[in-house]
């Protein structure tokens, strides 16, 4: 029998630098919220990409934020901070033209969790001029002394086989941990709760990305239906107008956006129905926020 090889990496990083871009790349399909915002992903996400002879279970992580002082925001970064310990390497992702006080703590924790590194600098098609790409690659070696560093545009999904031929390099010898039609390790309910999500960032764009949770109230599973009830939870009365939008347009978007991904996913026709309900200041209330500890 041939060997196989299998373990975690965790995908790490400040807020907006692309994790879940990438993530999303590796795995070639849309696992992960992607937005322009920061701090979209608020659990860390497991998805599995099993190859000829190497099962990959990348996790991804929120973003580091350290200016955001409210409780999820605590619980985030500890969520982030937690997968170092768990995995058998690390991804760390920065932007190729820009290294701040956000980057330089979480290299000091990643310093700390002993697990090789990989550095992948991202956004290289900002870089117009490759010549200037050697000196920002030998100021990063000089950080770290990381496995290896990849400039890459995970947008665009260049250098993907590169990367992931240098990540399967760091998994052990194992029998694979999941069965190889699996692409990740969350219910139904947690897939659609992020959908209605995500569906709901995109279409609010700057308003209010951060005050927002989705609850899944219900699901019924028919022959070809699948009949879902969801909350959407803001903090405000008037986020809730906001939300709902003129005549119920914007709950609307929200909904047919998030049925039509969610018909894609399990391959059935989907009844939707949204609500929006208030709860005050959920994000520093502890019993709430309890839901997003990994």
């Amino acid at each position: 029998m041939s060997k196989t090889y299998c373990g975690f990496v965790a995908i790490v990083g400040r807020a907006n630098v692309g994790k879940s871009t990438l993530f999303n790349a590796l795995l070639d399909r849309r696992l992960s919220i992607t937005t322009h915002k920061p701090q979209t992903t608020r659990h860390n996400i497991r998805g599995v990409l099993s190859l000829q002879s190497h099962q990959l279970i990348l996790v991804d992580t929120p973003g580091i934020q350290l200016g955001n002082k409210r409780l999820i925001n605590k619980v985030l970064i500890s969520n982030a901070l937690s997968a170092l310990q768990e995995v058998d390497a690390i991804l760390m992702v920065a932007e190729v033209d820009r290294w701040n006080d956000e980057d330089e703590y979480l290299l000091t924790q990643v310093e700390q969790a002993n697990r090789p590194v990989i550095l992948v600098l991202n956004k290289i098609d900002r870089i117009k001029n490759k010549s200037e790409l050697l000196p920002i690659l030998n100021e990063a070696k000089s950080r770290y002394d990381f496995e290896d560093i990849l400039p890459i545009s995970a947008l665009h999904d260049k250098r993907m086989d590169s990367l992931i031929n240098v990540l399967c390099k760091q998994l052990p010898e194992s029998m694979y941990l999941f069965p190889e039609d699996i692409t990740w390790d969350r219910d139904d309910n947690f897939v659609i709760s992020e959908i209605v999500r995500g569906s709901a960032i995109k279409q609010l764009h700057k308003e209010l990305p951060y005050a927002i949770y989705t609850e899944v109230e219900n699901v019924k599973y028919d022959d070809d239906l699948i009949s879902i009830n969801v909350i959407i939870w803001v903090e405000k009365d008037s986020q809730k107008a906001i939300v709902i939008g003129k005549k119920g347009s914007k709950l609307k978007a929200i909904g047919e956006q998030a049925r039509i991904q969610l018909e894609r996913i399990f391959s059935k026709k989907v009844m939707l129905k949204t609500w929006v309900k208030v709860k005050q200041n959920w994000q520093d209330q502890q019993d709430i926020v309890a839901q997003f500890e990994n």
